[in-house]
């Protein structure tokens, strides 16, 4: 059985430690100083341990889930165990040319993941390093699998994958909090005015995913000539949504971008 290592077991590391033990195709071991965090990992079979050491020696595959300023301390520690295993960073900003600098031994692939893997409904962004053969991808794209939905991406764009879908479940979880807010407003009972929110998102969302249709033809079978729904969207067009949106993911990968600077920068 192969031995999945986690670095770092916080929000995204432990939600990954999960959904792998979770299939039952995995060994996982998973680090972090405060083990009795998620300590409920271990009713699932995770093995929990403070060593990061310890995780990359037993480990085959190693995800690297640390503060991005943590991880050069982090693959200095354990870089002479990495000798031909798959690291898996999914530090946010650091490169690869930095993670492969850092533990040159390693097959490196960088990925940006999001919260929403903790349901296996994640976007997975991932770049391959120089030394990833096909069938180590391969091998990484049946993890991701587990977790959601994965891509591959140049890695120069990886600072807005960060920014759009890293970022994207906090823009999408104000979006159902001002629609249930609305809801509210015109009178909805609490429980009702959140899923209905939530479950119009959710179903839209894979109505353009599993039917294949663009936003633009669902607004249109919504639409009706002087109905509710163009009153709606003549007042959301005036709110400047779409304006708030763009300029709100180009802020957050600007800001990507100034941290990936900083973080990259020879030392």
């Amino acid at each position: 059985m192969l031995t999945i290592g986690v670095i770092g077991a916080g929000q995204i590391g432990s939600a990954i430690a999960r959904v792998l033990a979770e299939t039952g195709k995995y060994r996982v071991v998973a680090s972090r100083r405060r083990v009795e965090k998620v300590k409920d990992l271990e009713r699932l079979g995770v093995k929990l341990t403070r060593v990061n050491r310890e995780v990359a020696e037993e480990s085959d595959v190693i995800f690297i889930s640390v503060k991005p300023y943590k991880v050069p301390e982090v693959l200095n520690e354990v870089s002479d165990l990495l000798r031909g295993k798959l690291l898996i960073s999914v530090a946010a900003a650091i490169s690869i040319s930095k993670l492969e600098k850092l533990a040159p031994e390693a097959k490196v692939v960088r990925a940006m993941p999001n919260i929403a893997l903790k349901v296996k409904a994640g976007f997975i962004a991932y770049s391959r390093g120089s030394k990833v053969s096909e069938e180590d991808v391969k091998l990484v794209r049946e993890i991701f699998s587990e977790m959601g939905y994965c891509m591959e991406v140049d890695e120069n764009l990886m600072d807005a994958v960060t920014a759009l879908s890293g970022s994207g479940p906090a823009y999408v979880a104000i979006l159902v909090e001002a629609m249930a807010h609305a809801g509210l407003k015109v009178g909805l009972p609490r429980d009702l005015a959140y899923a209905s929110s939530a479950y119009t998102i959710y179903g839209t969302a894979k109505m353009i995913l599993d039917l294949e249709l663009h936003p633009a033809m669902i607004k249109e079978m919504v639409l009706t000539p002087g109905g509710t729904t163009i009153e709606g969207i003549f007042y959301l067009e005036g709110g400047g949504i779409r304006t708030a949106m763009m300029k709100a993911v180009e802020a957050a990968t600007r800001r990507a971008r100034e941290i990936a600077e900083k973080l990259n920068a020879s030392s």
